[in-house]
């Protein structure tokens, strides 16, 4: 009866385990590393945003503001990321955090 308790308690906590971690991958995000460099970030860019729209970065864009390379990047980078499912953590690091702001909003 012990075994049966301890399994049916295992598979419980393996299951929620399963669960929470699937809610809290429909809630990340891709965003530039903070020790990124911009030459290397500005080239992620430049690669990215010819593969993908980045007219939200773009001047009147809801996320032009702050004109910054590593702002930029990150939104790109997120962009790639919901286009393929891949955070490249050589530049790149995944947050559960939403980094939209103000009119900002991040998909």
């Amino acid at each position: 009866m012990a075994r049966l308790t301890f399994s049916l308690c295992f598979l419980g906590f393996f299951l929620c385990l399963i669960m929470c971690s699937n809610s809290v991958q429909g809630n990340t995000w891709c965003v530039a590393q903070s020790q990124a460099t911009e030459p290397k970030l500005q080239q992620v860019l430049d690669f990215l945003c010819g593969q993908l729209n980045c007219k939200e970065i773009q001047p009147g864009g809801s996320c032009f503001n702050p004109d910054t390379v590593r702002n930029h990047a990150s939104y790109a980078i997120d962009l790639n990321f919901r286009a393929t499912g891949v955070c490249d953590t050589s530049y790149a690091t995944p947050s559960v955090t939403d980094p939209s702001f103000g009119t900002c909003v991040y998909p």
